[in-house]
């Protein structure tokens, strides 16, 4: 069987059988046919583990992160396991390819003075009534206080939050739906959007949407505006250009845990499905401990 057209099945599974997120079949597919370019001619059944190492051997020549590298490996290590399932091969290459391990740095947060700041600036700006403040206000505080990623909150419809219980219904990865709670700021700021705010973003169009979270034309708002707006907000506070919403998701974990959460109370309010990508918050929180030790402990 042809390379592409297994590496085409294969991602079709990932997206309508495994239900792995569009971020996710986008990645591998995009692996499988940087392996496809590097494997010329040769037919599925001809890869071998020699083919394998040579194509991450080219990679690391060309400088990909090791992160890449482990992604890669892993991508083709899928493939070929569900390529042996399908009898499309009679023995899996890939088991024995190993590739270098990630490095794991520890996510960028900001301290909790910092979010303070931002947010009570983000308030007063609000408080003038422009729809834009308003909503840019709401989002900082969901962001945050909810910890949720940036797709859950623009895929946020209205009726998926509550107000009085202090909830949000947000669709996960996996299309796995939980129910996250957030505090009073942001049912605070998260009304007064609803009240003010929203109303004036969305009779800039004539087509209705059920969003929560509207655009300047009063369509349903994108990733890429809520990512300009963490950047803009949060890059001073952390000493970081590159800076994204994940960054407050980061944040929210952390200062969860340092105010004594329950590692596993906190992987049900991320998502996460492993208990282990939880447990990378406990190593920033443990960094920030050692800091404050030295900095305060007279015998450090």
């Amino acid at each position: 069987m042809q390379f592409a057209a297994a590496a085409h099945a294969f991602t079709d599974h990932l997206a309508r059988v495994r239900r792995l997120s569009p971020a996710t079949v986008r990645a591998y597919r995009s692996d499988l046919r940087d392996l496809a370019e590097a494997a010329g001619a040769l037919e599925l059944d001809q890869i071998t583990l020699e083919t394998l190492r040579d194509w991450l051997w080219r990679a690391t020549q060309r400088g990909d992160a090791r992160s890449t590298l482990a992604r890669r490996a892993a991508a083709v290590r899928s493939f070929f396991s569900w390529a042996h399932e399908q009898q499309l091969v009679d023995h899996d290459p890939s088991l024995r390819l190993v590739a270098p391990k990630r490095g794991r740095a520890l996510p960028t947060i900001a301290s909790q003075d910092a979010m303070t700041t931002l947010l009570d600036s983000q308030r007063r700006a609000a408080s003038a009534g422009d729809p834009i403040a308003l909503r840019d206000h709401a989002i900082l505080e969901l962001l945050y206080g909810a910890g949720i990623r940036v797709s859950e909150l623009c895929g946020l419809d209205v009726d998926d939050l509550d107000l009085d219980r202090g909830t949000a219904r947000v669709m996960g990865k996996g299309a796995k739906e939980r129910v996250v709670p957030y505090g009073l700021p942001a049912r605070e700021a998260a009304g007064s959007y609803l009240s003010r705010g929203r109303p004036s973003l969305a009779a800039r169009t004539s087509r209705s949407s059920p969003a929560l979270f509207l655009g300047s034309r009063g369509a349903r708002i994108g990733p890429r505006t809520v990512y300009s707006l963490v950047a803009e907000v949060l890059a001073p506070f952390v000493g970081e250009e590159t800076v994204g919403p994940h960054a407050l998701r980061h944040t929210a974990a952390t200062h969860l845990l340092d105010g004594g959460a329950d590692l596993r109370a906190v992987q049900e309010i991320l998502g996460h499905a492993s208990l282990g990508t939880t447990q990378i918050y406990t190593h920033v929180s443990a960094e920030r401990l050692t800091a404050t030790y030295r900095l305060a402990h007279p015998r450090a």
